[in-house]
C-alpha cells in the first residue's frame, strides 16, 4: 500500500486504531465539557498566556510529584518538548545514547542538531537498556541518555535499581538524562529519573496517551529551574499551546483520580485478550509480557511473513490498522508488528477473532 495513512484517514470512522498508541477508553465527562464551555465561549479566539494556561503547569508538577526546584514549558506535544531540548543542548560534538526499538522521531531530532545517536540494541532479554551496556557507551561527547520508560514499542518498564544505576552513569560522567515518561500511567510500578539525579534530568511529559489526547497535540517539558530561563529561549511558540487543548489537559487533571485506574483497568484486560487469541498462532508470540505501555510488539518473524504485508492486510481487508515494525526500528522492524490495545473492548476482539485468520491465509 503507497499510504497506509491516507487511506485509513478516508475511511476514518470505520478504522479501527491500533497503530499510533492513540487512547480512545473513557476517561471523565468533565474534560468533555470543559472543552464546549471554552468552545461556547470563544477561548479560541485569543492567544493563550504564553506561559500556559494559569494552573496548568502547578498540575503537571503536582502529578509528578516535584512542585519545587521544577519549571515546565507547555508544548504542542511531546515531541515538540524534546525538539525544543535538543535544539537548545545539543550540537555537533555531543552524542545521544538511545535504545533500538525505540520512538525514532527523538533521534531524527538528535541528527537534526548533527549530533550523534548511539543505538544499544535491545531486541533480546531483557527488551531494555541495561546499566551494563550504557556504561559502555558512554564517553566524553555523551550529552544525553534518552530513557524512554516505558518503553515505546515493547513495553519494557526500567525496575527502580536499573534507574537508580542510570542516574548514576549520568551523575559520574557528567551527562543529562532525557526521562521521556509518555507511558508512565500505564507502568506497573515507575520511577523517575528525579527521584536520584534532579539537577541532571529533564523529563518529557504528554497528554496524548494517558488522556487521550493525540489530536490535541499537548505535552511539556520539564526541567530544573536552573536550567529554565536557556531552555524557554528556545521555545518553539512563544504563544503556548492550543488554549482548547490545555483547557482540557486541566480538567483532566484535576479529575484523574475519578477514572485512571478504571482506564488502567481496561488497558490491560485488552491485552490479555489479544493475548490468549494468538498465543497459540505457530511462528507468533509476544517478546514482552504483561506491557507496561498501552502497546505490545507482536514477534511474526518465524511465520515468514512480511509485517508491512501483513499491516496492508489487516487494513484493506478488516479496517484494522497496526504498525509495522520498521516505524521503531531499522534494524529490527522487519520482525514485528506494533499493536496498541486502548480501544473499546469491541474492536479488541475484532483483532483477537481476525488475526489467527490473517496470519493463517497468508502462509
Amino acid at each position: 500500500m503507497e499510504d497506509a495513512f491516507k487511506y485509513a484517514h478516508e475511511k476514518e470512522d470505520e478504522i479501527i486504531w491500533m497503530s499510533q498508541n492513540t487512547n480512545e477508553l473513557d476517561t471523565s465527562p468533565i474534560i468533555n465539557l470543559k472543552i464546549i464551555e471554552a468552545v461556547k465561549k470563544r477561548k479560541y479566539n485569543l492567544y493563550p498566556y504564553q506561559q500556559g494556561l494559569l494552573g496548568l503547569k502547578e498540575l503537571i508538577l503536582k502529578d509528578l510529584g516535584i512542585e519545587e526546584n521544577f519549571d515546565a514549558l507547555i508544548t504542542n506535544g511531546g515531541i515538540e518538548a524534546a525538539y525544543v531540548l535538543t535544539r537548545a543542548m545539543l550540537d555537533k560534538r555531543d552524542n545521544v545514547i538511545a535504545s533500538d526499538p525505540s520512538f525514532l522521531p527523538i533521534h531524527r531530532q538528535v541528527k537534526l542538531c548533527d549530533a550523534e545517536i548511539k543505538e544499544i540494541p535491545v531486541y533480546k532479554d531483557p527488551y531494555r537498556m541495561t546499566v551494563e551496556e550504557i556504561n559502555e557507551q558512554v564517553d566524553s561527547n555523551t550529552k544525553f541518555i534518552l530513557l524512554i520508560d516505558p518503553l515505546n514499542p515493547l513495553g519494557t518498564s526500567y525496575t527502580r535499581e536499573e534507574v537508580k544505576g542510570i542516574c548514576e552513569i549520568a551523575e559520574d560522567n557528567d551527562v543529562w538524562i532525557i526521562d521521556d515518561i509518555t507511558y508512565r500511567d500505564f507502568a506497573y510500578e515507575h520511577t523517575l529519573t528525579t527521584d536520584f539525579v534532579p539537577e541532571r534530568s529533564v523529563l518529557v511529559y504528554s497528554f496524548s496517551k494517558n488522556c487521550g489526547f493525540a489530536g490535541m497535540r499537548l505535552g511539556a517539558l520539564i526541567m530544573p529551574n536552573e536550567i529554565s530561563e536557556e531552555i524557554h529561549r528556545w521555545r518553539a511558540n512563544p504563544l503556548s499551546a492550543n488554549i482548547l487543548a490545555q483547557v482540557g489537559a486541566k480538567a483532566a487533571l484535576e479529575t484523574k483520580s475519578q477514572w485512571m485506574d478504571g482506564m488502567i483497568k481496561q488497558s490491560r484486560k485488552n491485552q490479555g485478550i489479544i493475548k490468549e487469541a494468538i498465543e497459540d498462532i505457530p511462528g507468533v508470540h509476544l517478546p514482552v509480557y504483561p506491557s507496561s505501555t498501552n502497546m505490545f510488539v507482536i514477534d511474526v518473524e518465524e511465520t515468514g511473513l512480511s509485517p508491512e504485508d501483513i499491516q496492508s492486510v489487516l487494513l484493506e481487508d478488516h479496517n484494522i490498522f497496526v504498525r509495522a515494525g520498521n516505524y521503531v526500528s531499522k534494524r529490527f522492524g522487519e520482525k514485528f508488528i506494533r499493536v496498541s490495545f486502548t480501544i473499546p473492548e469491541p474492536q479488541v476482539r475484532k483483532f483477537a477473532s481476525v488475526f489467527t485468520e490473517v496470519i493463517e491465509r497468508m502462509r
